[in-house]
């Protein structure tokens, strides 16, 4: 189905790795149900989406640790304990109308939580919550490894409300935790899978990851510059807001 639309699908790639990257984030949900909407077999949606988020958050993690804005110790201890569970989540068979549950409900979910509000300062005491994020860390990797996300849009939301870095530290540990979720869950969903579905999935996806590498780097570098930080997150939540709902009401 995606060389049916190749033009329109690969656009609409561009323009969520742009909006994504702009923000710390890698787009895994938006690109799975871009894709269910397109009617491709959706034990391919973890595979493709998963490339595309490894592609768009390389750059943005190696950008940030140059810049010395990751939290080096704290943020491996929740990486740590995310990746194996999202390397487990990708093993985890799943049915076909579960899983576009799970994906449609992530995406309105997303939409919510790009809403909440951002802490610039790292100045306020952490709350009391802080010491307790690395706990979220593994089922939040179960969750991405088994609906081909990183996880980090989720992660990063509860890492605000706890106070547990500035702004920009927690949009680096957001972009290396879904690096690595993303990097363990692809194995898992290739073991799943085996590798004719993996050839697949390359083979159909390859105008798609060259679409997400340029807008990736738009965003990345241009986006934040052109229009204030609080309107890209609120673009972003409008685009997987409308596309969360739209699948679920075809669930």
């Amino acid at each position: 189905m995606i060389g049916a639309v190749p033009v329109l699908l690969a656009l609409a790639f561009l323009v969520t790795a742009l909006l994504y990257a702009s923000v710390g984030f890698g787009g895994g949900s938006t690109y799975s149900a871009l894709l269910a909407l397109s009617g491709l077999d959706y034990r391919l949606l973890p595979l493709v989406s998963l490339g595309c988020n490894i592609l768009v958050v390389t750059g943005s993690s190696i950008r940030f640790a140059r810049a010395g804005l990751t939290p080096w110790k704290k943020a491996l201890v929740i990486v740590a304990l995310g990746a194996p569970a999202s390397f487990v989540g990708g093993l985890t068979p799943i049915k076909e109308a579960t899983f576009l549950s799970l994906l449609g409900g992530s995406l309105v979910l997303t939409a919510m939580t790009m809403l909440i509000p951002l802490r610039e300062s790292a100045d306020a005491k952490p709350t009391g919550a802080a010491r307790f994020m690395p706990l979220a860390a593994a089922p939040l990797g179960y969750f991405a490894g088994l609906v081909g996300i990183g996880g980090g849009i989720f992660l990063a939301p509860l890492l605000h409300l706890a106070r547990w870095d500035a702004a920009r530290g927690i949009a680096a540990t957001a972009s290396l935790f879904i690096l690595v979720n993303s990097l363990f869950g692809l194995a898992g969903q290739m073991l799943k899978n085996g590798p004719g579905l993996f050839g697949a999935a390359l083979g159909a996806s390859l105008p798609l990851l060259v679409a997400v590498v340029i807008g990736g780097q738009i965003g990345s570098l241009l986006a934040t510059r052109l229009l204030p930080a609080r309107w890209i997150r609120w673009l972003t939540a409008l685009l997987v807001g409308v596309v969360g709902v739209r699948l679920l009401a075809g669930v």
